[in-house]
């Protein structure tokens, strides 16, 4: 097992230190390239690019600020192909992936909160199925602005929460996780109140309208 591991380990600095040279001709614009590839189609991993590029310029906070703001442009503007794809293809797109039931489901959640519907799987770790929400926002017609909106935010929001974990704790991403998993679950339970919160004053607002 342990044998696994260190091969494991080796294979992933090796894939990382691969994509990292093939960006190297875009500069400071590679996050944002590689963030606008892997929303529009390809399944890239996103996050050891940050983390190399953070960590490269962890002494110059103005560009890694940059990194974030231009990935999360990049990954707005990358969703807009799946979002244009189920807008055009409507419920039968998405009842070849999922059931009727499970598409009501969507639709329910979707229709009770269309911005966190989408904003809360984009701070979500890889694994999550990311373009199916993206697909979901075209189908129930979610408006641009806001589907825009929700995707950067919570792009800008993992961006930002990665770098500073990146800047704080050093390049092996699995080490933070590992070491100082106190400072990831503080993370996790300020989004998820933020998440709350919000709803709760929104469904009080709506309560007090009526």
């Amino acid at each position: 097992m342990k044998s696994f591991l260190i091969k494991l380990k080796l294979g992933f600095a090796k894939y990382k230190a691969f994509l990292l040279a093939m960006l190297v001709p875009l500069g400071i614009w590679a996050p944002f390239a590689i963030s606008t590839t892997d929303a529009a189609a390809l399944g890239i991993p996103v996050d050891p690019i940050i983390i190399g590029y953070v960590w490269a310029s962890r002494d110059n906070l103005g560009l890694v600020a940059f990194y974030c703001i231009s990935s999360a442009i990049g990954s707005v503007l990358g969703s807009l192909v799946p979002y244009w794809i189920g807008r055009a293809g409507g419920e039968l797109l998405l009842l070849k992936r999922i059931d009727h039931q499970r598409l009501e489901q969507l639709r329910d959640k979707f229709e009770s909160q269309e911005f966190f519907f989408l904003m809360i799987p984009c701070l979500l770790p890889p694994g999550t199925p990311f373009k199916l929400f993206v697909l979901c926002a075209g189908v129930f017609e979610m408006r641009i602005p806001l589907f825009m909106l929700a995707i950067f935010s919570g792009r800008l929001l993992r961006c930002g929460i990665l770098a500073f974990l990146t800047i704080r704790f050093g390049e092996d991403v699995r080490s933070v996780f590992k070491d100082h998993l106190a400072a990831v679950g503080i993370f996790a339970i300020v989004a998820v109140a933020l998440y709350f919160g919000i709803r709760f004053f929104r469904r009080k607002s709506t309560t007090v309208l009526a």
